[in-house]
C-alpha cells in the first residue's frame, strides 16, 4: 500500500518502532516538515549491540517510509535500558 508523503505523525512512527522492538521506550519528534524526524529509543534488544547494530534495528522498523520518501532523515539516540 502506498503512503503519502508526510502522511504519518511521529505517534505512528513510535507505534511502529515500539512494535517491532517490544519493551522499548521510544519518542520520535518531528524536526520540520513531518520528514526529518528524530527518535530517541531505549530498547532491551540493544544490549550488547554497537551503536550502529542499535541503529539497524531502529531503521529496519521503518524501512518502507525511508524508502519512499516518506522520512528524508531520521536522527537517532539509541541505547539499552542498563545504559540509562
Amino acid at each position: 500500500m502506498a503512503m503519502l508523503i508526510g502522511m504519518l505523525g511521529p505517534s505512528e512512527y513510535q507505534a511502529m518502532i515500539e512494535k517491532a522492538l517490544p519493551g522499548s521506550k521510544v519518542r520520535v519528534e518531528d524536526q520540520g516538515g513531518g520528514d526529518h524526524l528524530f527518535a530517541e529509543v531505549v530498547a532491551p534488544q540493544f544490549t550488547g549491540l554497537s551503536r550502529v547494530e542499535q541503529h539497524k534495528l531502529v531503521y529496519a522498523a521503518v524501512k518502507q517510509f525511508l524508502d519512499d520518501g516518506s522520512i528524508h532523515a531520521l536522527g537517532l539516540h539509541t541505547r539499552a535500558p542498563e545504559e540509562e
